[in-house]
Formats: C-alpha cells, sequence, structure tokens
C-alpha cells in the first residue's frame, strides 16, 4: 500500500487523568511514521491537524484520503515539509522543488498533483510532514536554515540550552493557520520547552529525531497540575492538545521538529508555567 492512514481521536484533559501507560500511548504516540515507498498519515480530530511521513526509494505521490472526503489532498489544506534524510525533489503542479536536509517546503492549498522522489536512491529521503485546513491560497515556498528565524535560549547551567529554527512561521511564509520549526539540543542539555507552556489557541505535535541508539526521550503532557509521561524513540511523534503541556528530557541531547495549527499565528502566544509550578 503506498497510501496508510490511521484517526485519533480528541481527548478531554479530565478523561486523560484516567488514562494508564497503555492507552496514553494508544491516544498521542506516533510510531513506525518512516516505512519505504509509502506516505503514512495520521489523521487527529485536534484542530484536524495530520502527522505524516514519505520515504520515496522510487516515486510516490501524494494522496487523498478518505477521512479527507476531497478531489486531491490539498483540495482544502496546505502542507508542511521537512526533510531529515537525503535530498528529495518534490513536484506540485509542475514546479520542481529540490529540499535538502534539514531544509523546509510549505505547500498551499490548491495543488493538485504533488510527487516525491529521493534524488538517491540509497540515501532515500525522509520527509516528515505536517498538513492542517485551509481557507486560502498562498504560494509555495522552500526554507533553508539560512532563512530561518533563530532563537538560542536557555543555558547549560539549566541544562535546557537550544536552537530555536523557526521555519514555516508568520514573516517568512504566509499560511493560514499552519507552523513548523526545528530545536537542535546543545552538547550537555536535555530540556526542550522547559520553562513548559500550554496554547489554548492551538494543539502541537513534537517529532524527535537524532536519537542514539539505546537512548531515549522522556515526554511530558498533560494539565500542568497534573502531568503524565511517555517515553519515546528515535523518529517518534506526538500529539498535544491545547490543554497540554509538551516538554522532554532525552537521556542525550537531540533535535526535533515543532508543528502548530489552530487561530493564532503569533509564535509567542503561549501561557507560561514555571517549573517549579507543575505537579
Amino acid at each position: 500500500m503506498k497510501t496508510a492512514f490511521e484517526i485519533r481521536y480528541s481527548s478531554h484533559p479530565e478523561d486523560f487523568k484516567k488514562y494508564d501507560t497503555e492507552r496514553i500511548r494508544k491516544e498521542f504516540l506516533i510510531t513506525e511514521l518512516f516505512n519505504r515507498d509509502q506516505v503514512k498519515w495520521v489523521y487527529s480530530l485536534f484542530d484536524r491537524f495530520m502527522v505524516g511521513a514519505a520515504v520515496p526509494v522510487s516515486k510516490l505521490t501524494l494522496e487523498t484520503i478518505d477521512p479527507l472526503k476531497s478531489e486531491f489532498f490539498l483540495q482544502r489544506r496546505e502542507l508542511g515539509i521537512i526533510n531529515i534524510g537525503g535530498n528529495a525533489e518534490i513536484i506540485a503542479d509542475g514546479n520542481v522543488f529540490t529540499l535538502k536536509n534539514k531544509e523546509a517546503l510549505y505547500l498551499g492549498m490548491g495543488n493538485k498533483q504533488v510527487s516525491f522522489e529521493s534524488l538517491e536512491a540509497n540515501n532515500p529521503a525522509l520527509l516528515y510532514m505536517n498538513s492542517s485546513p485551509a481557507h486560502k491560497s498562498y504560494p509555495n515556498k522552500l526554507i533553508t536554515l539560512a532563512d530561518a528565524q533563530v532563537m538560542e535560549p536557555g543555558s547549560l547551567e539549566t541544562s535546557n540550552a537550544r536552537k530555536i529554527n523557526k521555519l514555516l512561521v508568520h514573516g517568512i511564509v504566509d499560511t493560514c493557520q499552519l507552523q513548523m520549526g526545528m530545536t537542535e539540543l546543545k552538547t550537555g542539555s536535555v530540556w526542550n520547552t522547559m520553562p513548559p507552556h500550554t496554547h489554548d489557541r492551538r494543539m502541537e505535535a513534537y517529532f524527535y529525531f537524532g536519537v542514539p541508539e539505546n537512548q531515549a526521550i522522556c515526554h511530558f503532557m498533560g494539565q500542568p497540575s497534573e502531568t503524565r509521561h511517555i517515553w519515546m524513540q528515535n523518529q517518534e511523534a506526538v500529539l498535544s492538545p491545547s490543554w497540554s503541556i509538551h516538554s522532554a528530557a532525552g537521556t542525550c541531547n537531540y533535535t526535533f521538529i515543532w508543528g502548530m495549527a489552530g487561530e493564532n499565528l503569533d509564535y509567542g502566544d503561549m501561557d507560561a508555567f514555571t517549573a517549579n509550578q507543575l505537579k
């Protein structure tokens, strides 16, 4: 099967308090994203956000899936792609984009024919993708790390020194509601998004990669007054509802991609908490 998908339903924070480890992993953890010659999607009812991946050893096409009830995938959606593998060629309605490692591509609503191809079959592209509903067609755009808005918050003293690369954000590319970026933890730092926050105006998904073998990520979620954790491996993603914090500590440094969708495009729109407020 060239395209596979599954549906994840939304949940209430009061119900979430009763979830055991198995249920938390079933509802929020996304595993086995990258499969050779396959496009895989998780369709979430949190803001109708989609998390996906494609590994085009041979040429793949972006196909619509049944939950969208659309003639083509981007009929009423926008798409963000970040490549964490070998170089890719992406063609959107005849427009050709070469997407290198850690580069991003935005494709706006209305692109009918989209294909993915690796430039080297023995070093295939690993295309991590987020998609959200759209109300307007904005131009396609390639974004490199040189184009990114960069922040370097945290410190080694608090084990959270990191480089935040804002890639698909307001001021770099016009989008309806999708935002994406990549955060790189510096050597000796393990905490991301600490101090933590929530944002009722949008949900978020984190995708962790660059995690060495036999190492792991402990991702924290839930309301600040009652948190839960979930252990994650390399190249796994997790959904974060608007009422949940989204923070993690790794057993080593790592990189992660964040993606958001909702009603507010202001990156700084968040409700912050200090670490000592968590329970």
